[in-house]
């Protein structure tokens, strides 16, 4: 098998098993935590669970029905490439949301403590849709919403998932008649959300090293030649007091890389001068692609 066919195959696989265990991750969160204590999640999950405490109907054949007539829209307007992973990621949720709910009817985990029982289950909730999301799938409700409004109004995303969840989670009081569980909704909302984002920013967060040493040469072949892997810069620098000339090393790295780097330089020269910073974004090879709109080349026609 040709090697770069192999990579891009253990790639998908690795990605529909992340996504798997999002779902897994999701539905213990929704199943276990929130909805035996009446807490309503947003998107197709939390309108699953108000026909549940409406009608008694079992959530995952909501949660089913109604996004398998989302996904037939979705693929007619956005495509298959669009689609098969959130078809993927609704079956394992649909699947893991009847185990949960055949094995624990009644679970008595934090059943008497509501406000802990959002921070736990929003927090479950949240990791599940950032491994999801981080691998280009997803649980399907507002994100097929979202995107399928996207393709013909400019819209962003977040807000139409934002409007989206919001409705469904306050028209849980029509059948929950309390406001004090409704505001739960809110904070799952809010706690969801600031999950995801760390979840999936914490793996591109990047950091910027300056190093001021005698042996700079050697700091720059081990960092070019030993893990992680990293380019350097040379910068001419004079220090202000001394008027001593020297050279500074820049690296960048991700931030999880840092203590090796750190190892790295305290083995070569423990006196050496280093600063440690965060910084916003890092693109180029080894890092994120550039995040810009291309323009469509006109074509030149001939007057």
């Amino acid at each position: 098998m040709n090697p770069l066919n192999n990579k891009t195959l253990m790639r998908e696989i690795s990605d529909y098993m992340m996504i798997a265990l999002g779902m897994l991750s999701y539905s213990l969160g929704w199943t276990i935590f929130l909805l035996p204590n009446n807490i309503t999640v947003g998107g197709v999950a939390g309108l699953s669970s108000i026909i549940f405490w409406w009608q008694q109907i079992p959530v995952q054949t909501t949660y089913f029905a109604v996004n398998l007539i989302l996904l037939a829209i979705a693929l007619k307007v956005l495509g298959l490439k669009f689609c098969i992973k959130t078809i993927f990621g609704v079956s394992m949720m649909t699947l893991f949301v009847a185990l949960f709910r055949n094995a624990f009817p009644h679970p008595t985990i934090l059943h008497d403590e509501p406000f802990m029982a959002s921070i736990i289950g929003s927090c479950f909730c949240g990791v599940g849709i950032a491994f999801a999301l981080s691998n280009g799938g997803s649980s399907g409700g507002s994100d097929i919403v979202a995107a399928v409004i996207n393709k013909h109004k400019d819209i962003s995303l977040g807000r139409v998932i934002l409007l989206t969840d919001l409705v469904i989670v306050t028209l849980s009081y029509l059948v929950l008649h309390n406001w004090e569980l409704v505001i739960y909704g809110y904070v799952i909302l809010f706690i969801t959300s600031f999950v995801i984002d760390q979840v999936i920013n914490s793996s591109r967060r990047s950091v910027q090293f300056l190093i001021l040493s005698e042996r700079y040469e050697e700091i720059c072949q081990r960092i070019i030649s030993e893990p992680p892997y990293r380019g350097c810069t040379l910068v001419e620098a004079t220090g202000y007091y001394t008027g001593n000339q020297m050279k500074m090393v820049i690296v960048v790295t991700k931030r999880r890389e840092s203590a090796l780097l750190f190892r790295l330089i305290d083995d070569i020269d423990p006196n050496a001068f280093v600063t440690q910073s965060a910084v916003i974004g890092v693109y180029g090879r080894g890092f994120d692609h550039f995040k810009v709109k291309k323009k469509a080349q006109k074509k030149n026609i001939p007057q």
